[in-house]
Order: structure tokens, then sequence, then C-alpha cells
């Protein structure tokens, strides 16, 4: 696989016929890509938790006003006990993955107490579990109709609220899903 062919920092935008209980209406943020599989963080799906909640689990003392309310993220059915930062700026924390110069997926606990700490990154979303796919699935299921996918955008992960991003995400490649036929067309 070429870099060009790779879709990490690319949105995957549920088509509006993928039925998949963990995908449907949902946009992922491909973290990693290359001949044996990938790897995303799905942005727009929150779950029934607060950060504050993982801080209590983990045993992670925070000031109760630092970010304890913050919304928890379900970052796909892929080992959904563990916990994966996106997060701008990088830093410098024990086990992050560059998705671009600017901002990156951390899963190491340090990232967490500084966040409790209030000198974590700047902007981050914290998800439980990831997507994940084989190689040669995520370009299957992309031929088959399932997915769009389109540049990534800070901006949707960081900014835009969350019931917004599966429309605004596909509006980024000029599409309304509003508008799609679930048929695929092969020639």
């Amino acid at each position: 696989m070429k870099d060009t062919d790779s879709l990490a920092n690319h949105f995957l935008i549920a088509m509006p016929n993928l039925a998949d209980s963990n995908f449907a209406r949902s946009v992922t943020l491909i973290c990693e890509h290359s001949e044996e599989g990938a790897m995303g963080v799905v942005i727009n799906r929150l779950m029934d938790l607060r950060l504050g909640d993982i801080f209590e689990q983990l045993g992670i003392a925070t000031d109760k006003a630092n970010h304890t309310a913050s919304s928890v993220y379900y970052g796909g059915p892929v080992q959904n006990n563990r916990g994966f930062v996106l997060h701008e700026p990088l830093g410098q924390w024990d086990s992050t993955l560059s998705v671009t110069d600017r901002f990156g997926v951390s899963t190491s606990r340090d990232i967490l107490e500084a966040i409790a700490e209030n000198r974590g990154p700047e902007k981050f979303i914290v998800a439980l579990g990831y997507a994940g796919w084989g190689a040669g699935q995520l370009e299957r299921e992309i031929s088959e109709n399932s997915w769009l996918s389109g540049p990534a955008s800070r901006d949707i992960i960081f900014e835009l609220p969350v019931e917004q991003r599966w429309k605004a995400a596909a509006g980024l490649v000029g599409v309304d899903l509003a508008t799609l036929s679930g048929e695929a067309g092969h020639a």
C-alpha cells in the first residue's frame, strides 16, 4: 500500500444504509491504515459515563472541577474497556500514535493524570474502545457502499457538537446524506 492510499487522518462516514448498530450514523477518525488493516476511533457516540467516572475507577486524584463532567465517547467495539485519548497538541506522552503533526491518539495513563491535574492537552476527547479492520476489510466495506471517506477536520473532532458531526463530515466531501440511495452502483 502506498502512503497516498492510506486513509489515516480521514473520516469514515457511515452510509445511511449501514445497519451495524456499532457504526450506524457514525463518524470514525482513522488513526492508522496499512496493508495489515486499519484502526480508528468513533468521534460521535457518547457513553453514559463522565470522565470523573474513569478517574475514579483508575484511582486518579483530581480537583472536582477539572474535566470530571466531560463526556466519554464510545470509540468502537474492540477493547471497549481500554481508553483512547484523541488530543491536540501531540505532547510527550508514554504511548502516542501521531495522526498528524498536530494531533494524535494516546493510550497511556500519564495523559489521563495530566488531564485530571489540568496540565493535559489543550483539546481532547476520551473514548473507550476502538474500531478495527483486518487486511483488506475496510477497502471491501467501502466498495460495498458502507462508508464514505474524506479528509478529517480537527474542527469537527474538537469543536462541533456531537450530534452535528455525521452530517458535517459528509458535507466536507460535498455529500448530503439525506439525498443518498442505499444501493451501491458498480460498473
